[in-house]
């Protein structure tokens, strides 16, 4: 009997998704659009040597044999000088490409990915010292846009990778911001200045330049449908599959009621999402909230379609011009391909 797939209209304002702890570790796996990621499959771009110097560099630290002239291959040497390498760069150069890399090819038994914000939320949900005795002895842990947004998380995620990198456990990230610059510009960073710098000797730092690749072939401006045409996409989307529809500012109050660590289960089933009456926020901490949840909605290849204002000008330049730009310009860059998409 052949079952079939789920349609229809839903609304993430009526779910209320609930994530235990276990099934956040289970989670912990690059997100759907890398799950095949490999070295062979990262195109260096040959206008940014540094792209091709980073994954050489990536291949050596994860063990990936090297071809040689006349077409042999050579297990490279690995020189154990830190635990973990950390790649900086801008938005759309494949840093997340070559980190499912990493974590692909390295022979681990226990291996993690996840983001920033995934590792902060499993603590909050275990516990610290039982978040420690989870990944204590594992291979690798994997963590995706790194980024210390205030003193909290700053504390918990240097004395995690403190503790681990002391048992064997070896670090790959990823970020916008140097290491040695996290938490500039955001907070007081007077008081942790010393773990700061503590958690970034544990780094090798490898620099990647580029263009976002998501507007290598766009305008570089968020599609806006009128009302009509959003309420036939939304149709059409939901006649094939599972398509939301949320005004913007019930959705953005929404997200303030919902743990960011399960917006991946509140947008669970959906094939697209529908944004109503999209507006530029006032509130730096929803516009954080929704950050965060673009994040997700990108990580899970949803195309989104919305009225109102153009969602790459919803953050305003103050905003912009603050301590949170580097995020705001990853979600812009999100927002624009998911519309387009």
């Amino acid at each position: 009997m052949t079952v079939s797939a789920p349609t229809g209209i839903v609304h993430l304002t009526e779910r209320d998704p609930q994530l235990a702890g276990a099934e956040m570790v289970a989670a912990l796996v690059p997100p759907p659009q890398f799950a095949d990621a490999t070295f062979d499959t990262y195109r260096a771009d040959p206008a940014f040597p540094s792209q091709q110097e980073a994954k050489t560099l990536l291949q050596a630290f994860s063990g990936v044999a090297q071809p040689e002239k006349g077409g042999f291959f050579r297990r490279p040497k690995r020189p154990e000088t830190k635990p973990g390498v950390y790649l900086d760069g801008g938005f759309g150069v494949g840093k997340t490409h070559l980190l499912a890399a990493i974590y692909h090819a390295l022979p681990a038994r226990r291996k993690y990915f996840g983001s920033f914000i995934e590792y902060t939320a499993l603590v909050g949900a275990l516990g610290y010292q039982n978040t420690v005795a989870l990944f204590r002895g594992a291979d690798l842990l994997c963590i995706d846009e790194f980024e210390l947004d205030d003193p909290g998380d700053t504390m918990v995620m240097t004395r995690l990778l403190g503790e681990l990198v002391s048992t064997g456990t070896r670090l790959a990230a990823t970020s916008n911001t140097p290491p040695n610059a996290l938490g500039e510009g955001r907070f007081a960073a007077q008081d942790f200045l010393r773990e700061i710098h503590a958690m970034a000797a544990s780094f090798q730092t490898i620099r990647i330049d580029g263009t976002d690749y998501r507007q290598r072939a766009v305008d570089g401006h968020a599609a806006v449908l009128s009302d009509a045409d959003y309420r036939a996409a939304i149709a059409d989307a939901a006649a094939s599959g599972v398509a939301s529809d949320d005004d913007f500012a019930s959705l953005v109050a929404h997200l303030a009621r919902v743990h960011p660590s399960r917006y991946i289960r509140l947008i669970e089933g959906l094939d697209a999402v529908g944004l109503r009456e999209v507006e530029p926020f006032a509130d730096q901490s929803a516009a954080l909230r929704f950050v965060a949840f673009i994040d997700r909605v990108y990580d899970a290849e949803l195309p989104i379609r919305a009225t109102g204002a153009p969602l790459d000008g919803v953050f305003p330049e103050e905003m912009l011009a603050g301590g949170y730009r580097k995020k705001y310009l990853r979600a812009i860059s999100r927002l624009v391909a998911s519309t387009l998409a």
